[in-house]
C-alpha cells in the first residue's frame, strides 16, 4: 500500500522536530520518555490548608472547606458536596479535607506512607459530616452505614456518617446497609471500597 506524499513529508516532520527537541529537555523529562508507557500511578497530593489564626477558631477545632480545597486521595473538591465530606487537624492547626468518610479512612490506615509531609501520627483531631444535620463530629465517635443503596460523589459505595446510632439505623431502614462503629470499618473493608487504588500514596 502506498501512502500519499503529504502523509509521509508530516510524518518526516514530525519526527524530525521530535529529535531535535529531545537535547533541550531537562534530564528527568529525558529519562521519563524512555521510561516505558505512560501508567498513571503518579499522583500529586494536595497541600495542607494552613491554620488561620486570624479565624478565631481554636487550633484543634473543625474547619469551613475552602472551596478550592482538594481531596489528597482522590484530588476532589471535598466543598461540592459537603455532606459527604471528612477533615483532619494537625498539630500545627493545619488540616486536610477529604471527599468522603472512605478517602479520610484511607489516609488514616496507610500508616504514614506517601508524598504529604503529614502522617497519621500528626492528627490531633478527625471529623466526618452528619449525613444527617451538615453538622461536624468526631470521626471516632460516629457511626457509619455500609452497603447502602445511596452513592457518594464518585457514584460508589461509601459510608454516610451519623452523629447516632439511632440515626444511622433509621437511614438503614430507608436506605438498608449496615450500622458501623469507627473501629468496626477495618483496613480490609476500605480496601474493598476504596475507589483510588492507583494512587501509591
Amino acid at each position: 500500500m502506498h501512502l500519499p506524499a503529504k502523509s509521509i513529508l508530516l510524518g518526516a516532520t514530525a519526527a524530525v522536530l521530535a529529535v531535535a527537541a529531545y537535547p533541550l529537555l531537562p534530564p528527568g523529562q529525558q529519562a521519563s520518555l524512555n521510561a516505558g508507557p505512560v501508567t498513571n500511578e503518579l499522583c500529586i497530593v494536595a497541600p495542607a490548608t494552613p491554620y488561620d489564626a486570624s479565624s478565631g477558631l481554636a487550633m484543634r477545632a473543625p474547619k469551613s472547606i475552602p472551596v478550592d480545597a482538594r481531596c489528597p486521595i482522590c484530588g476532589m473538591y471535598p466543598a461540592r458536596t459537603p455532606r459527604w465530606a471528612a477533615q483532619t487537624v494537625f498539630q500545627d492547626g493545619a488540616s486536610h479535607f477529604f471527599d468522603t468518610p472512605v478517602d479520610l479512612f484511607v489516609f488514616l490506615q496507610r500508616s504514614g506512607r506517601g508524598r504529604t509531609r503529614y502522617a497519621p501520627a500528626d492528627i490531633i483531631a478527625s471529623y466526618v459530616t452528619d449525613f444527617e444535620t451538615g453538622q461536624w463530629i468526631e470521626a471516632q465517635h460516629a457511626f457509619f452505614v455500609q452497603g447502602s443503596t445511596t452513592k457518594g460523589p464518585m457514584r460508589g459505595a461509601d459510608l454516610p456518617a451519623f452523629a447516632t446510632r439511632a440515626a444511622a439505623d433509621a437511614f438503614t431502614r430507608g436506605q438498608g446497609g449496615t450500622t458501623l462503629e469507627f473501629k468496626q470499618v477495618t483496613p480490609e473493608l476500605i480496601q474493598s471500597m476504596n475507589r483510588n487504588t492507583h494512587h501509591r500514596h
